[in-house]
């Protein structure tokens, strides 16, 4: 992909574990590659459809000097993520920091660390059948646009369904979402966990009724199976209520391991004729 280079940016500021490095402050040198499609710009020979390398110096220099933190680790994770979220076309960043005068007491040019950051493309199933329904959805959404490196792209229409699983509870209002986000996945489930206490959800019961439930159906190509996370979302081509919110505003996404869309999937559970929904 197209990027911007910014090699060894020069900034004096205050981070480090020991009270000399904080207090007296030290050299630091930052590069950052900025990823995105460079061609409008190039036909354009517009700035504005670009990134202003300028601009993204001064930002770093301003959040090198204005920030602390013990770790370059944690400088280079930050650095990185704020530069995602500040340039709206940046679609990929690597960052290194480099500490040219590291107080180890020996002989070296630096030592640096370096990290790479990117936009997800992340596919949400969204429920409740509990109290006001839509605004629990409706709130849901909120309380994760709020979040620094969220961006919401699509929310389908909410559809009533009967439940899945354990029936004998209230209909449920089901929708979907497209996001994107800079967050890892244990990072983004942890904030829909968030949005679902702030609904007030209490888990008594598996499948039980809930004021909000917010799933990760896909994340990227991402195959993953652990005990508190598995993506994509292990019956989701099973559940009408998933499919059918999800194929109005994804229906070519592509499920990567049965590598069919959402569309494909949808049509195929009608056909069977055991949709639930």
């Amino acid at each position: 992909m197209d990027h911007i280079s910014i090699k060894d940016l020069e900034v004096f500021a205050n981070h480090g574990v020991f009270e000399e490095e904080v207090n007296l402050g030290q050299k630091f040198l930052v590069c950052a590659d900025l990823y995105f499609d460079i061609s409008d710009a190039g036909r354009s020979d517009d700035l504005h459809r670009s990134v202003d390398y300028a601009e993204v110096c001064a930002s770093i220099t301003k959040w090198m000097k204005k920030n602390r933190c013990r770790l370059i680790e944690t400088v280079a994770c930050r650095l990185a993520d704020k530069l995602l979220s500040d340039n709206e076309v940046v679609r990929e960043v690597e960052v290194t920091i480099k500490k040219p005068w590291a107080p180890i007491g020996l002989p070296l040019e630096c030592v640096s660390i370096t990290v790479s950051r990117k936009w997800h493309r992340v596919y949400l199933s969204l429920g409740s059948n509990m109290g006001d329904r839509k605004k629990y959805i409706e709130d849901g959404i909120k309380f994760i646009k709020k979040k620094a490196g969220i961006r919401v792209l699509s929310v389908s229409k909410l559809i009533e369904t009967k439940p899945y699983g354990k029936t004998d509870q209230d209909d449920f209002l089901n929708g979907a979402a497209v996001l994107e986000t800079i967050l890892r996945p244990y990072e983004l489930l942890a904030l829909l966990r968030d949005a679902e206490k702030a609904a007030g959800r209490v888990k008594k019961e598996h499948w039980g009724p809930r004021t909000l439930d917010m799933d990760i159906l896909m994340y990227d190509d991402l195959i993953m199976a652990e005990d508190e996370l598995v993506i994509p979302h292990y019956d989701m081509a099973a559940r009408d209520f998933v499919l059918a919110p999800l194929s109005e505003i994804a229906p070519y996404a592509v499920h990567p391991v049965t590598r069919k869309t959402v569309a494909q999937m949808y049509l195929e559970l009608k056909a069977s004729g055991s949709e639930p929904g």
